[in-house]
């Protein structure tokens, strides 16, 4: 009796996966192969020691994200007779072309991406004149004008907008209502960027900036054996600022300074932004939806945590994944079709389906509120409505784009 009723549950366990797995896939495995062929491409800059040591960049970085992606899309790929190979590059900001013009010159039509804005400008820029059926999945670049004037037809934004990023975080210290913030911003241009991005978010959910601090970055080491008595005398004497506030808000994308500021200022307040309560892609410590499994695979294949890179390089090569699964076709023009079309759609363990807006063909997505060990929160808030997607209160809407795709 005990044999049958193992049997009979295998029988059962089978008959669940087959009605997981979409319809195409449910056939048998086909001998005819056809392949896939996708690639990633890093470009590394050089950069000052993070402030700590656990912070520091891990060599696989992203690649690691996209071995995860392959072997997930080769689970389902081996049903449909569809084969994925991922080759992954890392170049520097001035081998970025030349590693680009190699990549399309083997006829791979399909690159994610993973560099500042500048250089995913350029990238894409190149990829139009040199392979125009070529897509570009952005999966670091955050900057708002990459979706708007500098918006470009042959680029999928997989990763979220720096918009989008201070939306998330000003709907929830809406929700909790601290809308009086004190903005402290560091000076290189992407932190002036992103302080940007907070006061058009203020502005958008009313919160007040009652002060703003710019923070100068003067070169140099940033950690010392003695580094912890210097901050714990400098930071409160920096953050004395003569309004009364509810929230610090950090706009810091290098990093200089937001680590120092949890409990170093001078009044009792939280911090949020680059640092403390931080608006995150992705969070290692999510357990919802089905991401505990997600992490442990990926831990079980890197021996480390999932940072937002290894997400943003693993969505995108799901995305072909998806696409190929539900065209039945690895036929790149065909692919490019179905994940711009209104059809498309992926899921990432983030609560919901991700589709993609076609004014600027930026990923809907949720974004995590987090700090480095618990996710705090998920944006949008409750009571953000949108006559679309409520996904859609996160970033450039369709009335304040200024993005003109041109079709290339």
């Amino acid at each position: 009796m005990k044999l049958i009723a193992s049997a009979a549950a295998a029988v059962l366990l089978v008959a669940v996966l087959l009605v997981a797995l979409p319809l195409a896939a449910q056939q048998a495995p086909t001998t005819e192969v056809t392949q896939l062929r996708a690639a990633v491409l890093r470009i590394d800059r050089q950069a000052l020691r993070p402030v700590s040591r656990l912070d520091a960049t891990p060599p696989d970085l992203g690649f690691a994200g996209a071995v995860l992606a392959t072997e997930d899309n080769a689970t389902t790929g081996r049903f449909m007779g569809q084969e994925f190979v991922t080759d992954t590059v890392a170049a520097s900001p001035e081998n970025a072309v030349k590693a680009l013009d190699g990549i399309l010159g083997a006829g791979t039509k399909f690159v994610t991406v993973l560099a500042d804005d500048e250089t995913t400008l350029a990238l894409a820029d190149r990829a139009r004149e040199t392979a125009p059926d070529a897509l570009i999945f952005n999966a670091l670049a955050q900057g708002d004008n990459l979706r708007n004037a500098d918006c470009r037809a042959n680029v999928i934004h997989v990763t979220p907008s720096r918009s989008m990023l201070t939306d998330a975080l000003t709907q929830f210290l809406m929700w909790k209502k601290w809308g009086r913030w004190v903005l402290m911003s560091g000076s290189h241009p992407s932190d002036q960027a992103l302080k940007a991005a907070y006061q058009a978010s203020a502005k958008k959910f009313n919160a007040k900036i009652v002060a703003e601090k710019e923070f100068a970055d003067t070169g140099g080491s940033r950690r010392s054996d003695t580094g912890h008595v210097l901050v714990q005398r400098q930071i409160p004497v920096d953050t004395q600022f003569g309004e009364d506030y509810d929230v610090l808000i950090a706009a810091d994308e290098n990093q200089v300074f937001a680590g120092y500021l949890p409990f170093q200022t001078w009044a009792a307040r939280p911090v949020a932004g680059s640092a403390g309560l931080r608006a995150r892609l992705w969070s290692p410590a999510l357990e919802s939806w089905g991401a505990t499994q997600f992490q442990n695979r990926f831990e079980k294949l890197t021996r480390r945590p999932m940072r937002d890179e290894d997400y943003s390089t693993w969505l995108a090569l799901r995305m072909l994944g998806e696409a190929a699964t539900r065209t039945g076709s690895t036929d790149p023009t065909q692919l490019k079709q179905f994940i711009l079309s209104p059809d498309f759609a992926v899921a990432g363990f983030k609560g919901e389906k991700m589709t993609i807006r076609d004014w600027d063909h930026q990923l809907r997505q949720p974004i995590l509120l987090a700090t480095d060990n618990i996710v705090v929160s998920v944006s949008p808030q409750e009571g953000y409505l949108h006559q679309v997607s409520q996904l859609d209160t996160l970033g450039t809407d369709r009335p304040e784009t200024a993005c003109k795709l041109d079709g290339g």
